[in-house]
């Protein structure tokens, strides 16, 4: 069968046409097609595609890129040369947020939470538009790759006694059927596979977002009234330093919602993404609205949005979905949104894409049948394990956005995790090793409980601050690598060419960081309720701590304390900690507070 470009494309086996069809051609198909395509040198992939051309036309979501995708963008799919030459190197995440009683107008009136320094694993902002173009390009420079484009009507008959699927579709009028050994949806919200076997599933998460692109560069620093020499010399930059803050992917934030400013080459994304019950969709289902609600509720953008050129614009109104399932032993898969989707904040879709198309080409070039059964249940678990835990962090403790104090506990919290059991396995290739695998999930469940209870307990405190401290009347600056903690998790990332054994004492340490910093956190707020920062030095009261049914009860915490009081040992951080580094975030109880409240 003949290509866009010409070539045959053949099966080495004779069995089927084709040894994988992919359904769509966005980011997640074409990234597993050349992921194949650099680890195999006789798979044969036939992609399906209902557009007529690629790129798409109009601007493409979901542009930024953290440790995990960025490094399975430049290193796995070999793009880095590219992406630094043709795209933004990342300046990390940073967050914002409104200072009472300021001049919010003006970007130095804002309070901020970050890293400074660049990561040691580069992150990228795509212009998802040209690197799907480049993924094209290279995929077709493969004999062993064809794309059909204008692909409609596509129907999938699976097979579930080994025999090949079956795809029939139709081009120019033509209907084509084709066999496959194996058959992956990478169709988006189209969801081919996931309502073909009925796998479709809801999530906590109910959240909404409405993005646009504007002509050129949106640079934040410059919301404001101050001189350009006086934005250079800003005695803050002391803590901030002198990268240029447009480079990260900047988050404005009120409760239950965000606002980012991402910049690509000449343009600018930026987008709303909010939790649907504290705001409708069609009152910022639209562009004018929606700018004009961003202007009111952070005013420095009023300086400049409206005056900028819309170049694109769209929305969706609730956009979380699970799945029951993503990958079968009987040669089909589910990647990027045509299997499961959380939310955007901290840009997990690229990782999730990198993570399930790294264990599925692994399946896909397992020959032997038994140990795809194994591993089939072992990606499943692992799949499922990286979507769930992120639910929590979105759908139980979104709240936390409209508190810094509340917020940097728990985003130190999630980063930590992150570098330890995300990139820390990416970045080794062990996600693929059995042994390994099977040591993470264990660990990784003992790690979800805890995270869970924490997410509870920390959004709890964020409802009881509201009525009970005062806010700052002045800018907060806090890296988030003032604790400890995430220090500790970010040294794994010079942890490289490891074997299964020692990855596995690595991640034991690591676990017991994360405890550690679990700890931490729950001292932090007891400190803050309590008034007493004492807890942190109390070993008594610190071994007492129970992480699995934490339980935020003003009350019951002052008797917890109480209970502990009379002990005198010392407990002992890690060396370097400073666990109470952020105490300053914590403000004086209001006047009118309730005593014993």
């Amino acid at each position: 069968m003949t290509g866009e470009q010409g070539q045959d494309v053949t099966s080495e086996t004779g069995t089927y046409d084709y040894d994988v069809v992919i359904i769509g051609a966005g980011l997640a198909g074409l990234s597993l097609a050349r992921q194949l395509l650099l680890n195999s040198d006789r798979l044969s992939i036939l992609h399906l595609e209902k557009r007529v051309s690629l790129p798409q036309v109009g601007q493409k979501v979901g542009e930024a890129t953290v440790q995990v995708s960025g490094y399975y963008f430049s290193k796995v799919l070999e793009l880095e040369e590219y992406l630094l030459r043709e795209h933004y190197l990342k300046y990390n995440l940073r967050f914002y947020w409104k200072t009472a009683g300021m001049d919010n107008s003006r970007f130095e009136s804002y309070s901020q939470s970050y890293i400074r320094g660049l990561s040691n694993v580069p992150t990228y902002q795509l212009n998802r538009n040209e690197i799907e173009r480049e993924l094209l390009r290279r995929n077709q420079l493969d004999p062993h790759y064809r794309i059909d484009l204008h692909a409609l009507n596509i129907d999938v008959s699976l097979s579930s006694n080994g025999d090949p699927h079956r795809v029939s579709y139709s081009v120019n009028g033509e209907t084509r059927t084709v066999t496959a050994r194996w058959v992956v949806d990478a169709a988006g919200r189209a969801h081919v596979l996931q309502k073909k076997q009925g796998l479709e599933r809801k999530n906590a998460i109910r959240h909404g977002s409405s993005f646009f692109w504007v002509e050129g560069l949106l640079n934040i620093e410059y919301l404001t009234d101050s001189t350009n020499k006086q934005v250079r010399l800003n005695p803050a930059r002391r803590h901030l330093g002198h990268l240029p803050f447009w480079l990260a992917t900047n988050h404005f934030c009120e409760e239950g919602l965000w606002f980012w400013t991402i910049p690509l080459q000449g343009i600018t994304s930026l987008g709303l993404v909010y939790d649907n019950r504290l705001i409708k969709p069609e009152d910022v289902n639209d562009p004018k609205l929606v700018v004009q609600w961003v202007c009111e509720h952070f005013p420095l953008f009023a300086r400049d949005l409206p005056k900028r050129k819309l170049l694109h614009w769209a929305c969706y109104r609730d956009y979380s979905f699970d799945s029951a399932q993503t990958i079968d032993r009987n040669r089909w898969a589910m990647v990027g949104e045509a299997g499961r989707w959380t939310d955007p904040l901290y840009s997990p879709g690229g990782d999730v894409i990198s993570v399930y198309n790294t264990v599925l080409t692994d399946a896909i070039l397992t020959e032997d049948q038994a140990e795809l059964d194994e591993k089939t249940v072992l990606y499943e678990q692992l799949e499922r394990a990286v979507y769930a835990a992120y639910v929590p962090s979105f759908a139980v403790s979104y709240d936390c956005l409209g508190d810094q104090e509340a917020y940097s506990l728990k985003y130190i919290w999630e980063l930590t995790i992150y570098f330890a059991f995300y990139v820390f396995p990416m970045i080794n290739d062990l996600f693929t090793d059995k042994r390994f695998l099977v040591s993470f999930l264990q660990r990784f469940s003992r790690l979800g409980r805890v995270n869970a209870s924490l997410q509870a307990f920390i959004s709890a405190f964020y409802q009881w601050k509201k009525e009970h401290k005062e806010p700052h009347r002045r800018p907060m600056f806090v890296d988030f690598y003032e604790t400890g903690g995430l220090g500790v998790a970010e040294k794994t990332f010079y942890e490289i060419g490891v074997s299964t054994d020692e990855a596995r004492t690595i991640l034991d340490r690591q676990l017991q960081n994360t405890f550690d910093l679990a700890r931490q956190t729950v001292a932090h707020i007891y400190a803050s309720v309590v008034d007493d920062p004492s807890v942190f030095l109390n070993k008594s009261f610190i071994e007492s701590l129970d992480l699995e049914r934490l339980t935020f009860d003003p009350a019951q915490m002052r008797r917890h304390v109480a209970e502990h009081a009379g002990h005198r040992e010392r407990y002992e951080w890690p060396m370097g900690w400073k666990p109470d580094a952020l105490m300053r975030l914590s403000m004086p109880r209001r006047t009118a507070a309730v005593a014993g409240a």
